[in-house]
């Protein structure tokens, strides 16, 4: 390797070196501040996220109970049938009764 490249390297990486030293102390004072501050917000940060979390919960109670009210009328559609299905069935016997014919469960009783 030529003597100019070797110098040029090793003027680079003083350079770099030189820099780095220069940034760290100010790097030092910024994460001081930075936690200065989140240290002097955190009772407003933590109340704010408290506020969202709330408000989230809020909406989540509210897309449960919605969905509640929804199952709930399914269910009660379900009874409804079963209901239909069961007055059919007693007229359906009914009507074997009448016509002396067996009851089509096979119930002879």
């Amino acid at each position: 390797m030529a003597p100019e490249i070797i110098i040029a390297v090793i003027t680079a990486a003083s350079v770099l070196g030189a820099a780095v030293v220069a940034a760290v102390p100010a790097l030092l004072t910024v994460l001081r501040r930075t936690r200065t501050a989140v240290e002097n917000q955190g009772e407003e940060t933590r109340a704010v996220t408290l506020d969202a979390l709330d408000a989230v919960g809020s909406r989540l109670q509210t897309r449960f109970d919605a969905r509640l009210d929804d199952v709930r009328d399914d269910l009660d559609e379900v009874r409804e049938g079963l209901s239909r299905v069961r007055e059919w069935q007693a007229g359906h016997d009914a009507e074997h009764l009448v016509i002396g014919a067996p009851r089509p469960r096979g119930d002879t009783s």
